[in-house]
Order: structure tokens, then sequence, then C-alpha cells
């Protein structure tokens, strides 16, 4: 005679089917993600709160104010915005900012993009990379001094050298027509191995094939470069050209160590104009005024930058 067992049948899951609940080790993963991406995600927040957010929005409060650090702020409305727009200085810090940045972003990314091909087509050693990358590891205020005794009338090297080519001594950081050229091309120097090496990894994310199936078809170099890496290279110089613009509308450092704001205003940028108005003057509000006139024209040429180069799509499907 057979017994029954008594205890129920396992109830096995279908094939195919998901178990009919997660099991503890799931949901303790589960409940755990949350606490520990806080943790991980709270110093950024923090310091994005406290550095960046809160001085952008008491900036633009005390851009509607006068406020001087010894009384307290005192709202006076658009008047700052009036001032800004009917001041000629401010358009003038504008118009030899809008040069510098043309000059420095013209030229540093021609000069990148040759120092990434390069890089790309003759060698890939880290030594040489690391050779590039040297000057971006020097502070903006070092750099700037040791180009200001280089380019000294007198005493520099580099007048030195022009003086040994039979050409007279050249002002570059004391006359009004070599000062922003000088300025936007010591910064070129500066940080052309870093925008170099960001277009770099761009090249190296083009696959090889594309280039073996031109080489068949008998495309020379020069016919490759213009329809196949130019193209595929797009969103990364999108990317490139957002940061490099913004970063070149923000020149303060290299200005105020070489020739402070002169000779006759002819290097003052509109940052070193905003830092004299509230350091010098201590017109704190329309310095703020000016900061977030500045911050909409970023963001103005930002979006539209973005809109043009079509950054946020590529051609490598």
């Amino acid at each position: 005679m057979t017994v029954a067992s008594s205890s129920p049948p396992s109830r096995l899951p279908l094939s195919g089917a998901e178990p009919l609940e997660p099991t503890k080790k799931a949901r303790a993963r589960a409940r755990g993600d949350g606490p520990v991406a806080a943790l991980f995600i709270a110093p950024a927040l923090l310091g994005f709160l406290v550095f960046l957010l809160w001085p952008t929005l008491r900036g633009v409060y005390l851009s509607f104010t006068r406020f001087n650090l010894l009384t307290p702020p005192q709202w006076v409305g658009l008047d700052n915005y009036v001032r800004m727009v009917n001041d000629p200085i401010f358009w003038d810090s504008l118009t030899v900012t809008v040069e510098y940045v043309v000059i420095n972003i013209g030229v540093q990314t021609v000069a990148a993009l040759a120092v990434a091909v390069l890089l790309q087509r003759l060698t890939r050693s880290a030594l040489l990379r690391g050779i590039v990358l040297t000057p971006y590891l020097m502070s903006n205020v070092v750099a700037g001094l040791v180009w200001l005794w280089i380019l000294d009338t007198q005493l520099g090297i580099g007048n030195e050298i022009v003086g040994a080519l039979g050409v007279d001594r050249i002002p570059f950081l004391a006359d009004e027509t070599w000062a922003i050229p000088t300025i936007a091309l010591i910064n070129v120097w500066r940080h052309v191995g870093y925008t170099a090496l960001l277009i770099f990894a761009g090249l190296q994310a083009i696959p090889d094939d594309v280039y073996e199936a031109a080489r068949v078809d008998g495309a020379s170099e020069w016919r490759m470069f213009w329809r196949i890496t130019m193209p595929l290279l797009r969103p990364v110089l999108a990317v490139v050209l957002i940061m490099t613009v913004i970063g070149s509308f923000q020149v303060f450092d290299t200005v105020a160590v070489t020739t402070a704001g002169g000779p006759a205003n002819a290097t003052n940028v509109l940052q070193y104009y905003i830092y004299g108005s509230a350091f010098g003057r201590f017109q704190f509000g329309y310095a703020s005024a000016m900061s977030v006139a500045l911050l909409v024209v970023l963001s103005a040429i930002t979006v539209l930058q973005y809109r043009l180069t079509r950054a946020g799509r590529s051609d490598l499907g």
C-alpha cells in the first residue's frame, strides 16, 4: 500500500516565465541602489548648489540693485541694464572679446585638428601625447608670465630672435594692433594639446574598415579626410567648439598678468572690465548686470552652435 506524501508539491515556474516573486537578495539590491547613488551624487550636488547655482541666483538678484559691499543692496530695477546698453566701454570690451574669440578659436581648432590627425596617422605613442598635453598642465598665470618675459620688447628672447633675423623689434604686448592677437596665440599654445587629444579620441571612434573601403576604391588621403573624417568627426568637433568658445569668452587671467587691459583698453576684454567694475570701483550691481548679459550671450551662442552643428546626431550607424 502506497502512503501519499503530506507535503504539497513544489511549484515549478513554466519555461520562459518569470519567477513569482523576486528573491530577497534582489529586493535588498533594489533598495540599496538609491541610498548608495545618493551618497555618491551628494558631494557633486552640494558643490553645484553652493558654488554654481546659488552664486548665479545671487548675481541675477544683484544685477537689479546698487551694491558696493559697504551698504545693503538697494533695488534699482533695470537701471544697471540701461546703463550697460548706453556704456561705450562695455560695447568696446565686447568687441575686443569677440576679436579674441575669433582668433583663438580659429587658430586653435585648425592647429588641434592637424595635431590630432598626425597623432592618429603617424604615431599613437602615449609619450608623444603626454608631451603635446604638457602646456595645458601649466596654469594660465604662469603661461602668461613666461610669455610676457619671452616677448618683452627690450630683453625678451623672442625679440632677440626677431632682431637677429634683421627685423625691427615688435612690441607684442605693448602695441594696440599686436596685443590681442598675441594673447590669443599664447592661449592657443596652452590649450591646443588638450583640444587635440579630444579630437584624437573622436578619431579613434571612426572604424578603420571605412578607410580601407575608401582605399580600395582609390580615394586619396586628402579626399578621405574631407569625405570621411570630417563628416564622422562632426559631433566631436561640435562639442569641442562649444567648450572652447565658452572658455574663450571667459578669458581673464592671461590679460590680467600681461597687459592689465592696456594699452589704451586694447585688451580690455569683457571679463576684465567686469572685474574692474566690481573690485576696482565697487560697482557690484553693474558688474552683476554685465555678468548676466554675458551668461545670456553664451547661452544663445551655445544653443545656436548645437543646432547648426547637429551635435546630438552622429553619422556613424
